[in-house]
């Protein structure tokens, strides 16, 4: 019984030893693994009596590596576009209003019609202005008739004037040879100061007449200019916004015939954040896509220098071509103004995961098959996926798995092309 008993106690034991430190072993055995390897395995390792040892070298040679997929991504020189939200404006946009009072007598246009540049909109009854006129030219040419009668006066008085200085001088020579007398000198002087009063008379005269004469001018071009202001035209190309003033209508001064737009070329709007101000330049290649899924090209042709009080941000203007007139104004644009190029790297969007401190970035694998992860910034989103800033030139990106490793972590890498 004994025996028995001893028996039993060293199978049990046996089986407690398989079972708490050949586990391995066993388990390999269950699977099939033949006893040969088997033997060879345990002759391979650390003698019976060392337990802690043969545990650590189980563990480290049994450790398992988590495997990830990962791009081999190389960064590329793209243009880092300055995104803003504005709409269209017009390029022009006017109303002509009278300048002057009167009746329309015209049959008015109506609007979203073209109009060109001089074209007459609203033209009213000149009335009186044209007998104005003739009575303004009347004037100018009598003022002008008296120039030469004028001019004649002027001439005479200069003449007396060296006649009587010539009778002058022989007098007072023949006063001092005792050949004429005192009186004749005092005649003789007086002459000359009468011719000397035609003179001054007839320049008076002469300056009167010009006076007369840049009035009647003036007179001329007032009626001029009232009789073009009954024409009330185009300023420039454009169209109708509103329909002309009707037939008939009685137009005072600052009364709206018309209101012409011009769309091309047509303007966008936009507003930058100070932040981004010194990326965007005059001159500056701008795309603009429209709500409606067109898409514009132009170039930027002005940036404010005062900031709006209320926002902070700087108006920006972009004009561009829209000879078609298919644009209209006030559509609502999404603007991309080109800036200086920047190294990015073009990744799936699943790519992204966030790190322990919640910013937003990628986890990549070093040489060491290591993972370390990049804080990174999205420059642009494209159908192909997220252009990404903030990484190496040359990285391999975990796109697979990357929720499951953290810094610092083993992994074995399975790489897959990158898709451009």
């Amino acid at each position: 019984m004994r025996i028995i008993s001893l028996i039993t106690a060293i199978a049990v034991v046996a089986i407690l030893y398989v079972l708490v430190f050949e586990r391995d072993v066993l388990q390999d055995f269950s699977e099939g693994k033949k006893i040969e390897e088997l033997a060879d395995d345990l002759s391979d390792g650390p003698e019976l009596n060392n337990s802690t040892e043969l545990t650590t070298s189980k563990v480290a040679k049994g450790e398992k590596v988590i495997s990830v997929i990962v791009v081999d991504s190389t960064a590329e020189i793209i243009d880092s576009a300055v995104t803003l939200r504005g709409e269209t404006a017009a390029a022009r946009l006017v109303e002509v209003r009278s300048e002057t009072s009167g009746q329309v007598i015209n049959e008015p246009l109506r609007k979203g019609e073209t109009v060109v540049e001089g074209q007459i909109l609203c033209r009213l009854d000149p009335g009186t202005r044209e007998a104005t006129l003739a009575d303004a030219v009347a004037s100018l040419a009598e003022a002008k008739a008296r120039v030469p009668e004028t001019q004649a006066r002027l001439d005479e008085a200069k003449a007396r004037l060296s006649e009587a200085k010539i009778n002058f001088n022989a007098a007072n020579k023949l006063s001092e040879g005792g050949y004429a007398s005192e009186t004749r000198v005092a005649s003789a002087e007086a002459a000359v100061r009468a011719a000397e009063a035609s003179i001054a008379s007839a320049n008076a005269g002469f300056d009167t007449t010009r006076s007369k004469i840049q009035s009647a001018e003036a007179s001329v071009a007032v009626a001029k200019k009232e009789i073009e202001r009954t024409s009330l035209k185009a300023p420039f190309s454009g169209i109708l916004e509103t329909d002309t003033a009707e037939l008939g209508t009685l137009l005072q001064p600052g009364a709206l015939c018309a209101k012409i737009i011009q769309l091309d070329p047509i303007k966008l709007v936009g507003f930058v954040p100070e932040t981004e101000l010194n990326r965007v330049n005059k001159g500056s290649i701008a795309k603009a896509n429209l709500i409606n899924g067109q898409e514009i090209t132009g170039e930027v042709s002005f940036i404010s220098r005062s900031a709006d009080q209320t926002t902070r941000t700087f108006r920006v203007e972009i004009e561009a071509d829209n000879k078609d007139l298919s644009i209209s104004k006030g559509q609502t644009a999404e603007i991309l103004i080109a800036s200086d190029g920047t190294q990015a790297h073009l990744l799936p969007q699943s790519a992204l995961t966030l790190n322990d401190d919640g910013a937003l970035g990628v986890r990549t694998v070093n040489d060491k098959s290591k993972v370390v992860f990049y804080e990174t910034d999205i420059i642009r989103d494209t159908m192909n996926g997220v252009w990404l800033k903030g990484l190496p030139k040359n990285a391999n990106v975990i796109i697979v798995g990357q929720e499951y490793v953290t810094d610092g972590v083993k992994v074995q890498k399975n790489f897959q092309e990158a898709k451009n």
